[in-house]
Order: structure tokens, then sequence, then C-alpha cells
């Protein structure tokens, strides 16, 4: 796996030993760059499901300010933090242990952040995108104007995806890469 743009293009970062964990394709990353611009300068990004926490370290490479990493399983944090070490993110980046199964924890520390971009990337068999951004259009944790990328698999039904609150957190785009389908959500500004 290899960071494919910003400051920081090109170098290696630690893979999984295992199928448990899915890093995002070269080829899908560089259309979310591609959508969203490769000047992230002074962003801050959530990065749920982070797995190696290669899209939050793509973000950081780009000129993002700060990294928050989620994630539950034990590889998927020891990866994070021997990458943001390899990169020298260390203290652009921190790494936070929680089951996003169980939805966003309402009383930790990362969402007293506000994140101008979201890297939403469950495990494509789950049903688990619903119920997040559900909970992130209602969140007070989104700039005005924040990017919510979502990866889901290519079979997924993106409908149920759509919130009781598109007005704030609207489905602007969708697009599909081999059997990935990213859906990309913008939250508006209220002025």
């Amino acid at each position: 796996m290899k960071i494919t743009g910003g400051q920081l293009r090109g170098r290696v970062l630690a893979g999984p030993r295992n199928l448990e964990i899915r890093p995002s394709s070269n080829k899908v990353r560089e259309a979310i760059f591609n959508i969203i611009g490769q000047n992230l300068s002074g962003s801050r990004v959530l990065d749920l499901f982070s797995g190696t926490g290669l899209l939050g370290i793509e973000a950081l490479s780009r000129g993002a300010a700060r990294a928050d990493f989620v994630d539950h399983a034990k590889q998927a944090l020891a990866l994070i933090k021997k990458n943001l070490a390899r990169c020298g993110y260390e203290h652009s980046g921190k790494i936070y242990k929680w089951d996003l199964s169980k939805g966003l924890p309402e009383s930790r520390p990362f969402l007293d952040a506000t994140y101008d971009l979201v890297f939403l990337d469950p495990p494509y068999r789950s049903h688990l995108a619903a119920g997040l951004i559900e909970a992130l259009s209602v969140s007070t944790q989104l700039a005005p104007g924040a990017v919510i990328i979502l990866e889901t698999g290519k079979t997924v039904e993106t409908r149920h995806v759509e919130t009781r609150h598109a007005l704030s957190l609207p489905l602007v785009e969708t697009r599909i890469y081999g059997d990935t389908n990213l859906s990309i959500y913008k939250k508006k500004d209220p002025s």
C-alpha cells in the first residue's frame, strides 16, 4: 500500500496480515481525492472504520491539520499507530478505540471536535452505514460544508442510507469503481 498523493506520495505503509481489514484501493483513493480536492490545508478529518489508517493519512499528506482515527479491532489500531509513526504524523493523528456497530459514541473526546471531512468505510457486508449517516446528520461535530465520503460495496442498497435529515446532509453524488460504491454527502451551510 502506497500513499497516492500529497507530501508523502509514494510512501509505503504497513498492510493487514489477513482479509479482516480491507484497505481502499489506489483507484478508489485517487477518485476520492479527485472529487474532494487535493489540497486539504487546515482541515480536520474523522476516519471511521479506519483499518490501516490509509484514508486519514492520505488526508494528512494533502495538508489536513488533524485526523482522528476510530476502529475497535486490535490489528487495526496497531496498524494505524505504526503507519502514523512511519509517516511522522504521530502528533497530527489521534487513535480512538470504539466499536462503531454501537453507533457514534456520545461522550468521547473526539466528538468534541468539529470535522470538515469524514471517511466512513464500514465492512461491505454490514448494514451500519444508514445509522451512522443518520447520527452524523444530526451531529454538531460537522462543520458547515463538511463532506462525508461513504464507501460501500457495489451491491449494497444505497437507498437505505438516505437520512430523515436529507435537507441538512444531502447525498450529492454517487460513483461506482469496480466493486466499490462511493456516496458523497455534504452538510448544508445554514447561512
